[in-house]
């Protein structure tokens, strides 16, 4: 019985040394790649080529490869995580290409994301927008309630579960023409205010954080909905809806 036939694919890779040098395309050729390997192992076997011939291997960010944490994000052939729909870089196989493609392979384009080197970029603007209010204050002086003692309606244990499902990759920034954090930042405010918890802090959260991802250079949402058909967790747009009423209600209640 014959052996599988591997993949002989064209890359075509963004380099860049820092994010103050100028980056270029630079093309790989490389062969036999099983099908069954994943898109983060094709990127291991040819760094690994390149470590052998001397040259300086491709960086790019990955941490659990199980679709959890959203570091492995890369702009694949124009498509925010590769030609597949609800799974992150790691998750894509390359069974999703043919013998003989040229694959274009991006950082994210973003000027909130701006890129470290090669493939990985800066997504801290996250963290700072969530360090502005995406979180839940608890005293926790001996007199806090059991969590599971405070009822919650299914409906929107639901939602809120759905919402805190987001992992940040930033996928939704990526493919937003606008370069808009509205899904990410809707998502965030709707774990949140949905559940009795967070409504303690719901008008400071969300003028906070929208506020923060507005100072990051974030840009506006003009509902195209591209970010929710290119999230690897589904997250709906309705999580835009509700961050808009909710900022609605703090700011007029503000004054």
């Amino acid at each position: 019985m014959s052996a599988k036939k591997g993949l002989h694919l064209t890359l075509k890779i963004w380099r860049q040394k820092n994010s103050k040098t100028k980056g270029q395309f630079e093309t790989y050729k490389i062969s036999d790649v099983s099908t069954d390997s994943s898109f983060l192992e094709m990127l291991d076997i040819l760094n690994e080529n390149l470590i052998n011939e001397g040259k300086e291997p491709i960086a790019f960010d990955h941490d659990c490869r199980e679709g959890i944490c959203g570091m492995c994000s890369l702009y694949i052939n124009g498509r925010a995580h590769g030609p597949d729909t609800g799974i992150t870089t790691c998750q894509l196989h390359m069974r999703m290409f043919k013998d003989g493609e040229t694959i274009v392979i991006e950082p994210w384009r973003s000027a909130a994301f701006p890129v470290i080197k090669d493939l990985m970029v800066d997504r801290s603007a996250f963290d700072r927008v969530m360090a502005a209010g995406g979180f839940i204050s608890v005293n926790t002086s001996g007199n806090t309630l059991d969590a599971n003692a405070i009822p919650v309606p299914k409906e929107d244990a639901d939602k809120a579960m759905d919402a805190a499902a987001c992992i940040g990759c930033g996928a939704c920034v990526a493919t937003c023409k606008n370069g808009s954090a509205m899904l990410f930042v809707g998502a965030k405010v709707s774990q949140y205010a949905l559940l009795p918890q967070g409504r303690i802090e719901a008008k400071r959260r969300v003028l906070n954080m929208v506020k923060a991802m507005d100072e990051e250079g974030f840009g506006n949402c003009s509902n195209t909905g591209a970010c929710e058909v290119e999230c690897p967790k589904g997250i709906s747009l309705e999580n835009i809806a509700r961050m808009n009423r909710e900022y609605m209600s703090a700011f007029v209640d503000r004054g």
